[in-house]
């Protein structure tokens, strides 16, 4: 493989489709282990064919690696031979019709309503560190948002006399979302420490930062998080994500329309919101009662 061509692949993530630094992350290890692959067997990137990617996949298969895992793997690979066949380095895409893995979708876990005013009272607010964890867990709770958001986010992504944040999500789509009053309260006790506010604090400073004053990295509040989150609720792949599950089944056990909370969450298809939500039994019968002409008998 042209470590160059590699390259402008990656670059081609980055600035033209969007990609988190997360996303382009998984890609780049991807396609080096399908590179692997191909060097292993002998095989040049050029005369690569269908039944070499198929090969490579039931070796996956084979390591014992999740449907979700190769489905990945193969989309990384078809996005690197579609950029391939664009560039002209090859005249044929052996990735055309190939079919992905269908992956089971299961239900994301969430924090039940009840004790979501316990996760917020876990950080010591007598320190900065406690103060700006309290403000990044009401911001995320409060508007759904996903971890390479809140990341990005400047003081000037805030609109504060509106409650609004802009966020900048998959593909660097722009949304607003609206955010409440204790979420505010708390970026304004935060801003407040760092001898910041609203009129004074550059629009480019980033909201959220470490003891250097620069943005934090991914891992330390993922880390930060989910052990805020383990002091009050148990269970697997406990996160910044589950805040924002929770942030959409509440949604949709007071009423909310789904389309309205997949817009929130900054979804293009309605499906990837239905997995994101636990509406509660008894609230599907509600609707199903007050919304269906026969729901009553």
């Amino acid at each position: 493989m042209s470590r160059s061509i590699f390259n402008s692949f990656i670059i081609y993530l980055n600035e033209e489709k969007g990609f988190s630094d997360h996303t382009i992350k998984s890609y780049k290890n991807d396609i080096n282990k399908f590179s692997a692959f191909l060097i292993q067997e002998k095989i040049e990137l050029k005369k690569t064919s269908k039944v070499q990617i198929r090969d490579f996949l039931a070796s996956q298969y084979d390591k014992g690696l999740s449907k979700k895992t190769i489905a990945r793997r193969l989309a990384s690979i078809k996005s690197y031979f579609n950029f391939l066949f664009n560039i002209e380095y090859i005249t044929k895409n052996p990735t055309l019709f190939l079919s992905t893995p269908k992956v089971s979708k299961k239900l994301p876990n969430f924090i039940d309503e009840n004790i979501i005013n316990e996760l917020m009272d876990q950080p010591d607010i007598r320190t900065e560190k406690g103060l700006r964890d309290r403000a990044m867990l009401e911001l995320f709770y409060s508007t759904g948002m996903r971890l390479s958001e809140l990341i990005n986010l400047n003081i000037g992504s805030i609109d504060e006399k509106n409650n609004l944040v802009k966020v900048f999500g998959k593909g660097s789509k722009e949304r607003l979302i609206p955010f409440g009053k204790r979420a505010k309260f708390c970026i304004e006790v935060y801003l407040k420490k760092r001898a910041l506010s609203w009129n004074t604090a550059s629009n480019g400073l980033p909201l959220f930062v470490n003891d250097r004053n620069e943005r934090i990295p991914r891992r330390t509040i993922q880390r930060r998080i989910s052990n805020y989150i383990k002091m009050i609720a148990s269970g697997k792949r406990l996160g910044p994500h589950t805040l924002r599950h929770s942030f959409a089944t509440h949604l949709m056990n007071r009423g909310a329309d789904i389309r309205a909370v997949g817009d929130l969450l900054g979804h293009t298809s309605l499906s990837s919101t239905q997995v994101y939500t636990h509406v509660k039994p008894e609230k599907m019968r509600e609707i199903y009662k007050q919304s269906h002409p026969r729901g009553e008998n």
